[in-house]
């Protein structure tokens, strides 16, 4: 489990938007940019070589 303490001070390196980075599963996900970071053992993999960019959850709702 991700500390909310550590939630408020991520940053996506990819887009540096802070601190919109929410935890989703077994991942944190920027709010900006939608990529997801794996988190590991418990630790988040804060890297770009790293994410999978998230499709948007509307268009996955959609029938």
């Amino acid at each position: 489990m991700i500390d909310e303490k550590l939630l408020e001070i991520l940053a996506c390196p990819a887009c540096d938007t802070r601190p919109p980075v929410r935890l989703k599963e077994d991942r944190l996900v920027c709010t900006e940019c939608r990529r997801a970071y794996p988190i590991r053992e418990g630790i988040p993999i804060m890297l770009v070589d790293e994410a999978v960019i998230e499709e948007e959850e509307s268009a996955s709702a959609a029938p």
